[in-house]
């Protein structure tokens, strides 16, 4: 298939298959016209990439699921570099997420003591 053909069935746009070759994420053919030609393996790949993407993964996060699949397994998930990314992703969504509580508890620590003060606006 060609560019615009694999980009319609991944749901994204060419450019961004055109980036993630300049990555070195997909890696087209070329006909003797010289247009990319793709394959269902590259579309398993591009879905794969859009998917981590759509979930916050950054595009180079991507790489050990890519590599995984292209080294012939049905999931990019089943390698032991595809697994560490996903355990370092954890860890940070847990740090974020502490974060927030953080922010959260002192703004709602904030709130109260201004709601104990119960002074009006002066505006």
């Amino acid at each position: 298939m060609r560019i615009g053909e694999l980009a319609q069935r991944a749901g994204t746009s060419t450019r961004s298959l055109r980036y993630y070759e300049a990555q070195g994420l997909l890696q087209a053919r070329r006909a003797a016209n010289g247009h990319r030609e793709y394959d269902e393996r590259d579309l398993r790949l591009v879905q794969e990439i859009r998917s981590l993407l759509e979930i916050g993964f950054a595009l180079e996060e991507t790489r050990p699921f890519v590599e995984c699949l292209r080294a012939g397994n049905k999931a990019g998930d089943v390698c032991p570099a595809s697994i560490e990314v996903y355990r370092k992703k954890l860890a940070e969504l847990d740090a974020g997420i502490s974060r927030l509580n953080e922010i959260r508890d002192r703004l709602a620590a904030q709130l109260e003591a201004v709601a104990e003060r119960k002074r009006p606006c002066s505006h």
